[in-house]
């Protein structure tokens, strides 16, 4: 899992190696992010006070990120490569279904999950989409996850931005199932129909559809599990990043040279990345609204922030102190460091 020379030619062989399945599930997800857009623009329906499109806009928007991800993912690996990219076409089909099966019903101006209507036979067929497509991803995903952890090829600051990446991304997928499954939450909303549709379950504590945040919709009255779920879902992206732009740095930056340092880097990042996941799920599992934490809340969330800083300042610190005395080194004539070792 090496990172690809930025020239023409690698770049080509590289895209011809990314995985199909996931980049064609990739290239219909940004398709389809395209039409809801216009969907929301020109369709005056709306379901909970938002559009019908929003909610396939957002699930396209996530899944054509990730998809892209993990094709890139699977084509810098180099053991366990058939089972991968087996899981990776698994998880392309199955997030086709799953984003399909939320399209369809937002063009019918009614609810995907949660919806518990018996006496409409569409609904009734795509429950088991809905609700067996999620455990199907999260099993891909984890194929994929094992797979690319004993990789052994690549920088020990990309290995670490994967590792982390993935783990988050797991945890992210498992966060909503674990609420979903730990109690019925009935209640009966109306559809963009004027239908009254009995649903089984909600997104979280103390208002369970969520309410007031532009675009997400994410509550600012009660906890919110989409939350969590959209934070770690992503961190992979984030870290990869970080990866990206430490190695653009370490040009120009000689203590960034060594991969130990920007590994260091990397991990302080995914571990403060890792206990804000858990902050805003304990927020949520508390009921309380992301952007109004209580006391407790603002003292976490401060203190992974100093903590964090302070890891990362640490290890900055000892980069530049060691790429110091090494240039110093460099420079002292052999006739000269000879001296020195005598005295």
């Amino acid at each position: 899992m090496t990172l690809p020379d930025p020239t023409r030619s690698t770049w080509r062989t590289a895209w011809r190696d990314w995985h199909r399945p996931l980049m064609l599930c990739a290239a219909l997800m940004t398709a389809l992010m395209v039409l809801c857009g216009v969907g929301t623009a020109v369709d005056g329906r709306t379901l909970l006070g938002e559009s019908v499109w929003v909610k396939p806009l957002k699930f396209s928007f996530a899944f054509a990120l990730y998809a892209a991800t993990l094709a890139w993912l699977l084509s810098r690996l180099d053991r366990g490569r058939r089972l991968a990219r087996w899981g990776g076409t698994v998880l392309a089909l199955a997030v086709a279904a799953e984003v399909g099966a939320i399209t369809l019903q937002a063009a019918r101006g009614t609810f995907s999950h949660f919806n518990a209507d018996q006496g409409d036979p569409i609904t009734l067929a795509l429950v088991p989409v809905l609700s067996l497509g999620v455990m199907v991803i999260v099993i891909a995903q984890l194929v994929v996850a094992v797979v690319v952890l004993i990789q052994r090829t690549g920088g020990k600051d990309l290995n670490r931005a994967i590792s982390a990446g993935l783990g988050l991304a797991i945890a992210g997928m498992l966060i909503p199932v674990y609420w979903m499954v730990g109690g019925i939450h009935p209640r009966t909303v109306t559809d963009a129909n004027g239908t009254a549709i009995p649903m089984y379950q909600g997104h979280g504590i103390g208002d369970p559809d969520g309410h007031g945040m532009p675009l997400t919709n994410w509550s600012v009255t009660g906890g919110d599990f989409r939350v969590p779920h959209f934070f770690a879902l992503h961190g992979i992206q984030v870290l990869l990043l970080l990866t990206f732009v430490l190695a653009a740095l370490s040009a120009r930056h000689i203590w960034l040279r060594d991969e130990r340092v920007r590994a260091r880097l990397v991990g302080s990042a995914a571990l403060g990345y890792s206990v804000l996941v858990a902050i805003v799920t304990w927020q949520a599992a508390r009921g309380q609204s992301l952007i109004h934490p209580d006391t407790a809340t603002l003292a976490a969330l401060a203190a992974t922030l100093l903590l964090t800083a302070a890891a990362t300042v640490a290890v900055v610190v000892a980069a530049r102190r060691t790429a110091a005395s090494a240039a110093v080194s460099a420079a002292t004539p052999p006739a000269a460091q000879r001296q020195v070792t005598t005295r």
